[in-house]
Order: C-alpha cells, then sequence, then structure tokens
C-alpha cells in the first residue's frame, strides 16, 4: 500500500480509549383519506398508489444493528492503524446495501460506541468526547498536505470556498481579500497567524465527498463538512453556538476546546446560528479538554463552543455536520398552510365569516378586557385549529422536506465496479472516426436495481408524478438545480416495485408494467439518468 495514495483512490481500485460523557440539562387524529394532497400550492390531489410497507425493512434494522456491532472494536483502537479509512471503504465496496454502508461508516465514526446507544443517550441531547490515543485513526481522510494540493490545483475563491479568519483580544475578524486563494498569499495569512476555514472540501476532496455521501444516507439529512486548520498559540473564531448536529473530529497536531450549556431554553436546538459571543456571556464551561488527533467530541446544536491552538503545536480538524432545519416544526411550516388550504376548500366552517364586531374586543388593545365574547371567539379558534389536523397532509409535507433533502445531497461517490455495471462505465466512445458502443441492449432478463437506497424518490405535486435523483446533483451546494423526470401514471408502480425491493436486483421483465415495451423503456430511461445498475456490464449490440 503506498503511503501517499488517498483513502479515495484506493477506495475506487477494488487506544485504550477513554470516554467523556457530559450531561446537558434537560432544556425542557384523524387521518385524511390517504393523508397525502400535495401541500405546495393546491388542494387537488393526483393519488399515487399506496404501496405496503415490506417486512424486509425491519430485517434490514436487525442487521444493520448486529453489522454495528461487530464493526467496532471493544476498546476503539484495537487493530487500527493507518489504513484504517482505506480499509474500511475498501470493505464498504462489498457491501451490498447502501444503508448498510452508512451505518457501517457511522459506527466507524463514533466507536467504540455503539450507534443505537448513541442516538438514544446523546443525540440532540449531550456531548460525546472520545479520546482513542491513537493519532493514526482518521488518517486519510483529510491533511494539511491535501489542503496544500486543493490551494495549487483547484479554483478556491475567498468567501466562497475558504475563509482567512482571527479572534484577538475579544474581536473576530475576517481577512478575506478578493478572488482566488492562491498558496502564496494564504500560507502568508496562515504565518501571520490567521486561521484558515475551507467551507465545502467535499468538492475538492474525493474521499471526504465519499464519506459524506454515504453518511447522508445515515442522518436522513444532508452532510456537510468545514476543515478548519489553525497556527499555534491562535485562536479563530469568537465563542457562539451552530445549528447543526457537529462531529469534530481532529485530524492533525491538538486543539484546546471549551464547550458551555445553552444558555435558555430558548437556544437549545436552535433553528439559526448564533452571533459571536463575548466570554463575559456565556459563563462557566461544562467542557474542557484538548483534542489530539484521532479524538472526536459531538456537539448537540446551541452548545456554545471555542477552540484554540497551544502554543507548541498547530491544529486541523473536520466538522461532518448534518440535521439543519430538520425539526417537527420544520415539517409543521410545510403542513399547516397546506391543512388550511384543504380545509378551507372542502370544510364550510373554515369559509364562514368573522363576527362583524370582532374588532372591538379582540386584539392587544383588548387582550385585558374581560369580555365573554373573547372566550367565545378563542374557543371557536381552537375548535378550528384542532379540527385543522384532520386536513393535514402529512405524508406530502414529508415528500416536500424530501425534495429539499435529494436536492442537498451529494451525488454517490461510485466505486469502479459500479460505475461500470451503470451509464458511467458504458463503452461508448469514438475510435477510428465514428461513434462506436453507444447502443446497449437492455433484454427483459436483465437484472436491476437503484443504485443507491436514497438515490430517488416518487412525489406528486397534485397533478403529475416525478421521480426526484440525485445522481446528476453536483458536489458544490446547490449549483444545479433539482433533478427529477416525470413518470406515467402507469409506469408508477414499477418504480416503486424498483425503489421497495432494493437492495435486491430485480429483472426488467418483472416490472409491473402492462406492456413489455414499457417496461424495457422505463428501464433504459432510469439507466441514462445513473438512477439504476445493472447486475452485469450491459453487452452493446
Amino acid at each position: 500500500m503506498q503511503r501517499n495514495m488517498s483513502a479515495f483512490a484506493f477506495y475506487k481500485t477494488v487506544a485504550k480509549t477513554e470516554e467523556t460523557q457530559v450531561s446537558a440539562p434537560q432544556v425542557k387524529k384523524k387521518k385524511r383519506k390517504e393523508n397525502g394532497a400535495a401541500p405546495a400550492v393546491t388542494a387537488k390531489k393526483k393519488r399515487m398508489k399506496k404501496s405496503p410497507m415490506d417486512k424486509k425493512m425491519k430485517e434490514e434494522e436487525k442487521q444493520e444493528q448486529t453489522s454495528d456491532e461487530q464493526q467496532c472494536p471493544s476498546n476503539g483502537t484495537e487493530g487500527v492503524g493507518a489504513e484504517t479509512l482505506r480499509t474500511l471503504l475498501t470493505d464498504l465496496t462489498k457491501v451490498n446495501n447502501s444503508r448498510e454502508r452508512a451505518s457501517r461508516l457511522f459506527q466507524w465514526l463514533i466507536c467504540p460506541n455503539q450507534a443505537k446507544t448513541f442516538f438514544r443517550d446523546y443525540w440532540e441531547k449531550k456531548l460525546l468526547f472520545i479520546r482513542r490515543h491513537n493519532p493514526d485513526y482518521y488518517q486519510g481522510l483529510f491533511s494539511t498536505a491535501e489542503f496544500d494540493r486543493i490551494l495549487r490545483t483547484d479554483d478556491v475563491q475567498y468567501g466562497v470556498n475558504l475563509d482567512v479568519t482571527s479572534y484577538t483580544n475579544g474581536k473576530r475578524e475576517t481577512h478575506n481579500p478578493p478572488g482566488r486563494a492562491l498558496p502564496y498569499t494564504v500560507w502568508d495569512f496562515y504565518e501571520s497567524g490567521c486561521s484558515l476555514r475551507m467551507l465545502n472540501p467535499q468538492a475538492f476532496s474525493s474521499t471526504v465527498w465519499n464519506v459524506l455521501s454515504i453518511l447522508q444516507e445515515k442522518f436522513g439529512s444532508m452532510a456537510g463538512a468545514n476543515v478548519y486548520l489553525t497556527p499555534a498559540g491562535t485562536q479563530g473564531f469568537a465563542p457562539h453556538y451552530d445549528d447543526i448536529e457537529a462531529f469534530i473530529v481532529q485530524l492533525e497536531g491538538k486543539k484546546h476546546w471549551r464547550v458551555y450549556n445553552p444558555r435558555s431554553e430558548d437556544e437549545a436546538m436552535p433553528l439559526v446560528p448564533s452571533p459571536n459571543f463575548s466570554q463575559a456571556e456565556i459563563g462557566k464551561p461544562i467542557l474542557d479538554v484538548v483534542l489530539e488527533a484521532g479524538d472526536l467530541l459531538y456537539l448537540p446544536r446551541g452548545f456554545i463552543h471555542q477552540g484554540d491552538c497551544l502554543p507548541d503545536a498547530h491544529s486541523l480538524h473536520i466538522t461532518i455536520s448534518s440535521f439543519q432545519r430538520n425539526s417537527w416544526g420544520d415539517l409543521l411550516l410545510k403542513v399547516m398552510p397546506a391543512a388550511l388550504e384543504m380545509a378551507m376548500e372542502e370544510d364550510l366552517e373554515f369559509r364562514k365569516g368573522l363576527p362583524i364586531d370582532y374588532l372591538t374586543f379582540m386584539g392587544v388593545q383588548n387582550s385585558d378586557k374581560e369580555d365573554p365574547r373573547r372566550d367565545k371567539f378563542l374557543s371557536h379558534m381552537e375548535g378550528l385549529i384542532k379540527k385543522l389536523a384532520s386536513y393535514a397532509p402529512v405524508d406530502a409535507a414529508v415528500d416536500q422536506k424530501a425534495r429539499e433533502f435529494l436536492h442537498d445531497c451529494l451525488p454517490p461517490a461510485l466505486s469502479e465496479e459500479e460505475k461500470s455495471s451503470s451509464v458511467y462505465g458504458a463503452s461508448a466512445r469514438w475510435e477510428d472516426g465514428e461513434a462506436v458502443d453507444v447502443a446497449v441492449h437492455m433484454k427483459g432478463q436483465t437484472k436491476i436495481r437503484l443504485i443507491r437506497a436514497g438515490v430517488a424518490r416518487l412525489c406528486s405535486d397534485g397533478e403529475a408524478v416525478h421521480l426526484y435523483y440525485t445522481t446528476e446533483n453536483s458536489r458544490v451546494y446547490h449549483k444545479e438545480e433539482p433533478k427529477s423526470i416525470e413518470i406515467k401514471a402507469e409506469h408508477t408502480d414499477a418504480v416503486e416495485f424498483l425503489i421497495h425491493n432494493y437492495p435486491k436486483f430485480v429483472t426488467v421483465a418483472s416490472l409491473p408494467c402492462d406492456i413489455a415495451e414499457d417496461k424495457v423503456s422505463l428501464a433504459e430511461l432510469l439507466f441514462d439518468k445513473g438512477i439504476i445498475h445493472t447486475s452485469e456490464p450491459l453487452m452493446t449490440k
């Protein structure tokens, strides 16, 4: 194994552990038909046939749990060396189910903790600090050498891909000049004591892209990352909290972290990040620790934190994040407007006029009045709000969230074997003055499946059914518009069949379409978009 080979390149070719757990104080229907009118803007809906929940889903969950328990060494470092990530990524190419891949990779990230225990006891609740005494545990994920390579070979723009920051004497500053971030200037900033934050390393690093594209299936929410490089004896950022679940992975050197409880219940699990705080505003830390290479610190959103470098070492860490704006409240923001629209269209009670004199006893200027009309008004309003729940198009609102998630997603990072059996490995090419091997032969006995469990989703917008997919997304956040194809009504059952049979390969002939030609044409359409692949590379005609 070459020491200078990236983990992703290797992937494509084929400590006594101390655990510190810091607890935070507790921060304290009737379904409407198919529960699925489109919440977009219309109350009229085109119904999609509902498929029963496949029993295999529960079996897969059990398999993933067993996999989690087997994946993690007993002490988190046993048998772990410089090849850990490379070996893991190689092993994951042999795993048939992308959901299981995601579970195994996440288990490796938080090892020796079990994922089930983590989500039950820590997720959104309290800190988790893991000291590994193994500086090579995360080796291959990212490095200062790769940082330098990216500056030299890629178009890194200040303010878009890279921030230059400092925090001195209580003052946080950003020093971004305009234009491209070239090594000559960037390393001069660094030598002057500035921190460097790479905002989207997944756009430049194939390994970070691969890791995040796998983890997003575990979180069911976009997985992002920032890389922070800080000179010895400096601090780049003021105390603050974030609106994401953060996994701080120490890659090189060491960094001193202080973490503080949310200051109030209102700041627990926040919807937006905080402004910069002064030291006087944040109180005493609940955790004061130095992360060394191989260590991990999990921060739930809302926990205030600040990190500074000790005088004797620089620091390089990557923060892997997820679950931004993914709360019950965010879902209800989509449910309630659609529910109200449906209620007003279908229920006379919601269309009845307000009392003629309601302005004389309601409103802030009348809120202190004791008036029986107020009590009656508020009681009636409460009844309407309760009744509104029966019109809530929850499934359609979930599909709206899903469409946003698929737009946020990174495209899947395919192994060479996956490429060879998908459109990305098709042998079509220019040779001897002509295009050759252009046509592939999709037959009834050809076996196909989704290329990833979460690569596509059927959604109705109220008038038509579309299949949204991630394979044509960019590694740059929202560089591309959402990708979808309209699915004919007579083909929706076939697409559902593919989705629910994952990870099994099924024959084209088994797709539930009435006409044999439709089965082949649908399979070819999905193949062309990279949504499905075949069990064996397709042969040209």
